[in-house]
């Protein structure tokens, strides 16, 4: 293997690659896939022999509230507005598949190539839609050393017919698994708080529950503090406190007690309820 080729055992010979990015230590393994749109790629297993770095949690955090109408909103005010990469490719799309929908032959080459028009316009979006997380992640990495996301049960939010595109479209499983694998690299922390953590049910300055809000409220006045919040930022704010919490207690659990759906503002049980309390938790309901 070289900068621009790579020679494969067999017929195949040797093929030229363009390479990114620039590889340094021993090759292990190479996988060529071929793609829907005709490309070819070839993945490369090296050995660096670069031990991974040690965390820690000195320095910078952060807490991420991942939405669809901005992509990601930060706890220190930063909003970064969601592409909708199907969306701007969604009449080209359309386009393509009605072409295809008329060629009723499988067999003739006007199918193939109209077939393969298509999965070249869904390589594209998978390609800028990638390129934007890569992008949001690095950055996002390299300016702070602990992030903190929720752990967003995608698989079931999907299951919202009127929602199931616009998910699958942000990448949010995808994002987060690029923080968590490149904040390791750097020896930075990458926290999940548990799903069913209030972050949008709580003031970010006296940690007291807030009414239920519809989604379409982007600000609200708190009747607790009396201040105006933004209702992205002061999830965001929620969950790097939450992050903060759970690294000073040395404990994954969430201050609701793991897995427990939270109960409605105003909610009063006529039962006594049986279970851990985890001491040091600030918010009591």
């Amino acid at each position: 293997m070289s900068d621009s080729e790579i020679k494969f055992p067999g017929h195949l010979g040797t093929m030229k690659v363009k390479i990114h990015p620039d590889t340094i230590g021993k090759l292990r393994t190479v996988t060529v896939s071929k793609m829907p749109d005709d490309r070819y790629y070839a993945s490369l297993l090296i050995d660096d022999g670069i031990e991974q770095p040690e965390s820690s949690n000195e320095g910078k955090t952060i807490g991420i509230d991942l939405g669809l109408t901005d992509f990601a909103v930060t706890s220190d005010g930063s909003k970064h507005q969601n592409p909708r990469h199907l969306k701007k490719h969604e009449r080209n799309l359309k386009r393509k598949q009605r072409k295809l929908s008329r060629k009723r032959d499988k067999t003739t080459s006007k199918r193939r190539k109209a077939k393969l028009a298509v999965a070249k316009v869904h390589s594209k979006i998978t390609r800028v839609r990638e390129d934007f997380l890569h992008k949001l992640s690095c950055k996002t990495v390299n300016e702070n050393q602990v992030i903190v996301v929720e752990n967003l049960a995608v698989k079931n939010m999907v299951k919202n017919h009127n929602l199931a595109s616009s998910i699958s479209d942000a990448g949010w499983g995808m994002f987060c698994t690029m923080l968590k694998y490149k904040a390791e690299s750097q020896g930075k922390v990458y926290l999940e708080v548990g799903r069913f953590f209030p972050s949008t049910h709580l003031c970010s300055n006296t940690l007291l529950p807030i009414a239920k809000m519809a989604l379409s409220v982007r600000e609200f006045d708190c009747t607790h503090c009396g201040q105006r919040h933004d209702h992205d930022v002061n999830a965001a704010i929620n969950i790097r406190n939450e992050g903060l919490r759970v690294l000073a207690l040395g404990t994954s659990v969430t201050a609701l007690g793991g897995d427990v759906r939270p109960k409605p503002y105003g909610y009063k049980s006529t039962t006594v309820e049986a279970g851990a309390v985890e001491w040091g938790s600030p918010y009591q309901w």
